[in-house]
Order: C-alpha cells, then sequence, then structure tokens
C-alpha cells in the first residue's frame, strides 16, 4: 500500500463543505438592491462567489453611490447569518471525508477560509464537524490579506508546522484556488456544477491539478494522487 501523498489537507469552507454561497448571495443580494443595485441571483453570484463583501466595498460604492460603512457591514453579516442558521446544509458527503481524512492524518487538517471566524465557526457547528476542526480554523479577515493572496493557507501550514508543498488545498472557486497556489500547495478543484463554484476549466486554468465533483470521493482522489494532472 501507498504511503498517502500529503502531510496534511487544508480545506476552504463555503461551497466545499457547506451549501452556503447561495443563502450568504441571496441576502447580500436583497441588501445592494436596497441601495439601487438590482442583480439577478446569477449576477450576483458570478460577482461575489469566493470573495470578501468587505474587500469588495470599492464596487458596492461605485454601483450604489452609498458608503460601505461598517453599520453596513454588521447589518449584512447579521442578516446573513440568521439565514445561514435556518437554512444552512452541509456538502454531500464533506462530512464523511473530513472524518477519514482526520483519521489518516492524524488530524493534520484545517479550514482555511476567506469568510469572518464567526460564520466559518457557526457553519462548522451546524453540520456536525466543528470538533474535527477545533484550534485549527483560519479566517481571511484575520490575515494581512484575504484570497486571493495566501495568506490564511499560509498561517493553516504554519500552524499544523507542515511545509506548504506538503499540503493539499480543497477549493471550489478561482479566487481561492489561486490562493493555494500561491502558498505553494496542491490545490484540487472541487466543481459539481452549477452556480456558487467554478468551473472546471476556470479551476484547471487557476491552477487546479484535479477537478472532482463528488465531495465523498475526495480521500481516494488524494490518495490516488502521484504529482500527475488528471
Amino acid at each position: 500500500m501507498n504511503a498517502f501523498p500529503f502531510s496534511a489537507v487544508l480545506f476552504d469552507c463555503d461551497g466545499v463543505l457547506v451549501d452556503s454561497e447561495p443563502i450568504t448571495n441571496g441576502v447580500l443580494r436583497d441588501m445592494l438592491e436596497e441601495r439601487g443595485w438590482t442583480l439577478s441571483s446569477d449576477e450576483c453570484m458570478r460577482i461575489f462567489v469566493g470573495k470578501a463583501v468587505k474587500d469588495e466595498a470599492a464596487l458596492i460604492e461605485a454601483n450604489t453611490g452609498s458608503p460601505v460603512t461598517s453599520e453596513w457591514l454588521q447589518s449584512f453579516w447579521t442578516r446573513r447569518n440568521e439565514r445561514l442558521t435556518h437554512e444552512l446544509v452541509e456538502i454531500p458527503g464533506a462530512p464523511a471525508a473530513i472524518r477519514a481524512l482526520h483519521a489518516t492524518l492524524g488530524g493534520k487538517i484545517a479550514c482555511a477560509s476567506g469568510a469572518d471566524r464567526i460564520k466559518v465557526e457557526m457553519q462548522l457547528r451546524k453540520i456536525g464537524v466543528f470538533d474535527a476542526f477545533e484550534g485549527r480554523i483560519f479566517s481571511g479577515h484575520e490575515m494581512p490579506r484575504s484570497k486571493p493572496a495566501p495568506d490564511v493557507y499560509l498561517a493553516a501550514a504554519a500552524a499544523l508546522d507542515v511545509d506548504p508543498a506538503r499540503c493539499a488545498v480543497v477549493e471550489d472557486t478561482v479566487t481561492g484556488a489561486t490562493a493555494g497556489v500561491a502558498a505553494g500547495a496542491t490545490v484540487f478543484g472541487y466543481s459539481p456544477g452549477g452556480l456558487g463554484h467554478s468551473g472546471a476549466d476556470a479551476l484547471r486554468a487557476a491552477g487546479a491539478v484535479q477537478i472532482f465533483t463528488d465531495m465523498a470521493q475526495l480521500p481516494a482522489v488524494l490518495a490516488a494522487w502521484r504529482g500527475v494532472p488528471a
């Protein structure tokens, strides 16, 4: 039996572990419309998926004519969290994949998200996997730069005491894949189709070495990796 080819696995959260993007972007779309910027659900997803709303302040201000204040951001986070609390579901197969990889790697897994910590921890609790990541949760909001910069992945690798080159990163957006590649990790692209996830070709162009469509297959996909793009 071949040894597992990675020393750690670093997961994105939104769109990889939880199906949160339609909920979050629905709240954002409504709040932008309240400010006079009307977008369809599809347009809002295409513009904002994979990005922190606070990092898109200039774009929002340019299209609404209103400043993105700390009060407005807090209102967005509050309304978003209320809906997530009631509506959030897991990505099918994600909890089992997390448990399997946690066992394989002796706990050397982490969640490295561009979202704020309150949201990430709430979502991991909601799908019953917080204990698998406790103490190994990293938020782009707490880094000098968020994705597509590599900071959050570099912080996760350092905390696990693993060379980023020995880490697999699991991402579903171009923004996140770009961050993983910039960190020096091997990026695997989850692309099940539909809004909220970048397409397979876009993920490959961003540097993902392999695309998969079923989160339940992730442990096997990683175990089979031999350094040849597929």
